[in-house]
């Protein structure tokens, strides 16, 4: 009864402040998209395909902050400092967050929350059916723009690391419901104008970023399946 109640309000609340969030915020929204349409080639949003609860794929939006094509250069899925695929524009609003505002449309559709695990790509963590419960079990609850693990040190941190905060906040939620959420909303606001934990850590900083990124990867699918 109580997580019913409380999945019910968590619903409610991401309707409303995301709806609030984008009639107010769409004049900065509208400035980015021009901004980002002069400084580089290409659309304005970026779409890729995520995971949500229960392993459902859906079509994630972002603002553009990198070049097109970027996934499929240099790092792949990983940002490490100074990366050449990052546009002038695309600095400012990953280092804002800015970049992140186009998924309120996904949480008005119902693909996200405002709270919860972060959407990882689809073929990130290897094959979703043989992924370990450890990982797995972020997948029992609808993915958000932000989440525990995020307030923890966003990008710095190592995957299995925020799969365990994710599994973290699945078990407090069901203590503490929406009151969880707003927390974490505040604890999020605080670190985006921060600036804090926006680039990936090398694991040794002596690798280029292309075998870096190649190693992190090879770890991160051997972590979700062993």
């Amino acid at each position: 009864m109580w997580v019913a109640l409380n999945n019910l309000l968590k619903r409610g609340f991401d309707i409303l402040l995301a709806a609030v969030a984008l009639i107010v915020l769409s004049p900065l929204m509208a400035v980015c998209a021009l901004w980002i349409k002069r400084d580089s080639p290409g659309p304005v949003f970026f779409r890729q395909d995520r995971r949500t609860k229960h392993g459902r794929v859906f079509h994630m939006y972002k603002f553009r902050s990198m070049v097109v094509n970027a996934e499929n250069m240099g790092t792949g899925l990983f940002n490490y400092k100074d990366d050449p695929r990052v546009t002038k524009s695309g600095h400012f609003l990953r280092t804002t967050s800015i970049d992140e505002l186009p998924q309120l449309i996904n949480v008005l559709r119902g693909d996200m929350s405002l709270v919860g695990p972060r959407p990882c790509v689809t073929y990130e963590l290897g094959d979703f059916d043989t992924l370990n419960r450890r990982f797995k079990k972020r997948f029992d609850v609808v993915a958000g723009i932000t989440g525990y693990a995020q307030i923890q040190g966003r990008n710095e941190l190592p995957w299995d690391v925020k799969a365990d905060f994710d599994a973290r906040y699945i078990d407090l939620y069901r203590k503490w419901g929406v009151a969880l959420d707003a927390y974490i909303i505040l604890k999020t606001f605080a670190g985006v104008f921060a600036r804090k934990d926006i680039y990936e850590n090398k694991a040794d900083g002596s690798l280029s970023d292309e075998k870096a990124a190649e190693l992190a990867n090879d770890e991160i699918i051997r972590l979700a399946h062993e």
